[in-house]
């Protein structure tokens, strides 16, 4: 079990959940069971969860407990709640469902499916060549037991000459190799933050980091990111001053998911204010190597650290295959330590083989990059130009790197898209997975790495189902006053 939601809470996470217009045909029951079957397809309803009593979640939505119970018995029926008398009801997969690349549920019949919902690339040609030569340079390890708990010295020089590179003079003392980025941040978190520490966090955010987040029972607060501009400075630093949490995550990097870039001045005054309260900065470099149009990267956020306050994690899955589980943390000497004695309880060490295909691949970095930056900005430019021509009233603003499009709708409508997108072979991550509480209903990210036809295709059906979702009655959604 991982714990319960009480009924004010869940009333919170279902947002609009009744029946929009254009589709009154199903009753008020089957729209609360098909937002809490949306809530746990998209993450934000956890498996083994125990729901509220009916009467608490009536009472919470301000409906009949005949609608709860006839929403819950068909939850029973689709296999997504189990229930045991006077215990109440639990979430569960459902038998014809298996958990996808994203960590979420899908149906096991979704080859189909245009995947939206996950942001990253297929492999690149060269990681053929790459792993060759890693079979080639394997024999060298297999002398020893091979556990390499801080990674093997090869790639742990090539991530810190890349640093160097940046402009942020690092040597492989400061760099842990780790099992992907998300791998990097729990380590980070396991052994920085104590449960229940308050953590500062942009939003929207990486839906994966505020679960790691929740897994260490963090207190999470927010800054709210302008839809156009991104950070604001001033609410960024008083954030920091006013409120002095142990951490803050942020990616400064095309920010995911809104694609912005912090400039070098922010970064500068950032490290200054985190470091005059006492917060440790964790930054996300997992989109630094994909800029476009030319866009130059400022220096790395730890370039302005004086005192240790920044640990910096970045990995291969973006620009070059998620299937390559490496990741790293850059930190102090002594800070990489403590990281590699918190790893040992936890998995030991990387695969060598897979630190072997990647000391090659970075080897052939500025190739790779290259073509990995203009095959982005072609497909980034064949998705705006489908968004123009299909839905012209929804808002985005051009990313200059990352994989990501932000985009505003023209109503609080993201997580029921995403459930009718999904009846018509499209994935989508609604604006609710990157924020808290139900909030950003307005918004929905969409990546750029399927190829270009397949994201004009996806477009389409998009806009298809977004019509009839309230053709009877568009003129019902309401400007919202704040954007969370």
């Amino acid at each position: 079990m991982t714990g319960q939601v009480r009924g004010v809470q869940l009333a919170r996470l279902l947002g609009q959940w009744h029946a929009l217009p254009g589709r009154r045909r199903s009753p008020d029951y089957a729209a609360l069971a098909g937002t809490v079957r949306g809530l746990l397809a998209d993450g934000r309803l956890p498996l083994g969860v125990r729901l509220p009593a009916e009467r608490e979640l009536a009472e919470a939505l301000r409906i009949s407990r005949t609608t709860v119970t006839a929403a819950y018995r068909q939850l029973r029926e689709t296999g997504h709640l189990a229930s045991r008398r006077g215990a109440g009801s639990w979430t569960m997969l459902p038998g014809n469902h298996r958990v996808a690349s994203t960590g979420l549920w899908t149906p096991l019949d979704d080859r189909e499916m245009l995947d939206l919902g996950v942001a990253a690339l297929a492999a690149p040609p060269q990681l053929l060549s790459a792993a060759r030569a890693a079979t080639e340079d394997l024999p060298r390890y297999l002398s020893g037991a091979g556990y390499h708990p801080t990674g093997i010295i090869e790639l742990r020089e090539a991530v810190a000459d890349a640093y160097t590179a940046r402009g942020l003079p690092t040597s492989a003392d400061q760099i842990m190799v780790t099992s992907g980025t998300q791998h990097a941040l729990d380590l980070v978190l396991r052994l920085a933050l104590a449960p229940g520490g308050t953590v500062l966090v942009e939003s929207p955010t990486y839906p994966n980091a505020l679960a790691a987040l929740a897994g260490r029972r963090a207190r999470i607060t927010t800054h709210g990111l302008a839809a156009d501009a991104g950070w604001e400075p001033d609410l960024l630093l008083g954030s920091l001053r006013q409120t002095r949490p142990k951490l803050a995550y942020l990616i400064p990097e095309f920010q995911n998911p809104t694609g912005h870039l912090m400039p070098a001045s922010l970064r500068e005054r950032v490290v200054a204010a985190a470091h005059a309260v006492g917060t440790d900065l964790i930054i996300d470099e997992s989109f630094v190597d994909l800029s476009m149009d030319g866009t130059e990267v400022p220096p790395p956020v730890a370039t302005y650290d004086r005192h240790s306050r920044v640990v910096s994690i970045g990995g291969m899955s973006k620009p070059y295959w998620g299937g390559l589980r490496i990741g790293w943390v850059r930190a102090s000497a002594p800070q990489v330590q403590r990281l590699a004695a918190v790893r040992v309880g936890v998995d030991m060490a990387s695969p060598v083989l897979d630190q072997l295909v990647a000391v090659h691949l970075l080897a052939d970095a500025e190739a790779i990059v290259a073509d990995r930056r203009v095959q982005l900005a072609v497909q980034r430019d064949a998705l705006l130009g489908a968004l123009a021509h299909r839905l012209p009233e929804w808002r985005v603003t051009v990313p200059r790197g990352g994989v990501t499009l932000w985009a505003e709708l023209d109503g609080p409508v993201s997580s029921a898209l995403a459930r009718a997108a999904e009846e018509v072979g499209v994935r989508l991550a609604p604006g609710p997975r990157f924020g808290l509480d139900g909030t950003l209903e307005r918004f929905l990210r969409l990546p750029f790495t399927l190829p270009a036809a397949d994201l004009v295709e996806a477009v389409g059906r998009i806009a298809a189902v977004r019509y009839d979702l309230d053709r009877a009655g568009r003129q019902r959604w309401r400007e919202p006053a704040v954007i969370a």
